[in-house]
């Protein structure tokens, strides 16, 4: 079966937020295999926006897993940032 990276949606009406799960690719909702990070777009004050795992990204990618769109996007600024950070 084919393994995804991608957002599933938490959090209410007015103030989203998402875990970075890592998924069977054919299921819609729920099941997860993973939990990897979130995303919180609407991060205020001092509050995350996003964390994620890169050690264990990287072991799902390296078994064959695909991130979606936007956790690309994610991860590319993320570990741009750690970068910097570092």
């Amino acid at each position: 079966m084919m393994v995804t990276i991608r957002l599933m949606r938490r959090g209410g009406m007015v103030e989203p937020f998402y875990d970075v799960v890592v998924i069977y690719s054919r299921r819609s909702v729920g099941g997860s295999l993973e939990q990897v990070g979130f995303f919180n777009p609407v991060a205020r004050g001092g509050s995350e926006e996003l964390r994620l795992d890169l050690a264990r990204i990287d072991h799902w990618v390296a078994r064959g897993a695909q991130p979606s769109e936007r956790v690309a996007q994610l991860l590319k600024g993320y570990r741009k940032t750690q970068a910097a950070a570092a």
